[in-house]
C-alpha cells in the first residue's frame, strides 16, 4: 500500500469521527479553537491506537493465513465500508440533542446542551469511532504497510477532520454527517477492491 492509497485509507476511517464531531459542533455556542483541538484530539489519538493494536494482533497469525491475506483484507474494508454506506442513508439525527417537534430549528431547540469534552464523555466516543480502525489495523498486517507511517497519517488526518467538524457543525448544524459516512464508506469499499483485484491480476488467484 503506498502513500496515496494510505492517504485514502486514513480519509475513510476519519468520515466517523467527523460525523460525530459535526454533532458536537452543534450543539456548541461557540466552536473555540481550544474545543476543537480537544475534541480532534480524542478522535485523532485513538484512531491511530486502534490500527496498532489490530496491526500487533494481526502479525501473530499473518505467517499462517499469508495465502488468503488479500481475501481477509477485502473482506474487512468492504465489511466496514458497507456499514458506513448503509449508516449514510438512515435518517438520523444527533443522539446527544433532539428537538421535541419536527420542526424546531436546531439553534432554537428548548432542550440543546451544551456539548462536554470532559473525559468521561469523550472517551466513550472516541472509542467507540475507532473500533473499524481495529479492524483496518488488521489488514494492515497481511499487507505491504509501513504501520508508523500508517498510524500517524491516520492520526493527522482524523485529527484536522474532527477539528473542521466542530466548526462546521457550528456553522451548518449536521448537513454533512450522512455525505461524510458515504464518501468514507466509498472509499473503502474502493480500496479493498483495489486489493483484491491487484493480487488477482498479478498471481491469477
Amino acid at each position: 500500500m503506498n502513500l496515496f492509497e494510505l492517504f485514502f485509507t486514513a480519509v475513510g476511517l476519519s468520515m466517523d469521527a467527523f460525523a460525530v464531531s459535526l454533532c458536537l459542533g452543534l450543539t456548541m455556542s461557540e466552536a473555540t479553537v481550544k474545543k476543537s483541538f480537544t475534541a480532534g484530539s480524542y478522535f485523532g489519538f485513538f484512531q491511530a491506537i486502534m490500527p496498532l493494536l489490530g496491526y500487533l494482533l494481526g502479525t501473530q497469525f499473518a505467517d499462517r493465513i499469508i495465502v488468503f491475506d488479500h481475501w481477509i483484507a477485502f473482506v474487512l474494508l468492504g465489511f466496514i465500508g458497507g456499514k458506513m454506506i448503509v449508516e449514510s442513508f438512515k435518517k438520523e439525527g444527533c443522539s446527544d440533542r433532539e428537538c421535541p417537534t419536527e420542526k424546531c430549528p436546531d439553534r432554537e431547540c428548548p432542550q440543546k446542551q451544551e456539548a462536554s469534552l470532559k473525559p468521561a464523555e469523550m472517551l466513550p466516543l472516541a472509542l467507540a469511532t475507532s473500533i473499524d480502525a481495529l479492524a483496518v489495523g488488521i489488514s494492515f498486517a497481511f499487507l505491504n504497510v509501513n504501520i508508523f507511517s500508517a498510524i500517524l497519517f491516520i492520526g493527522i488526518i482524523t485529527l484536522a477532520f474532527s477539528v473542521l467538524g466542530v466548526k462546521a457543525g457550528n456553522i451548518f448544524g449536521v448537513k454533512f454527517k450522512s455525505k461524510a459516512e458515504l464518501a468514507g464508506g466509498v472509499i473503502l469499499v474502493s480500496m479493498g477492491l483495489k486489493i483484491l483485484l491487484g493480487h488477482i491480476t498479478t498471481t491469477g488467484l
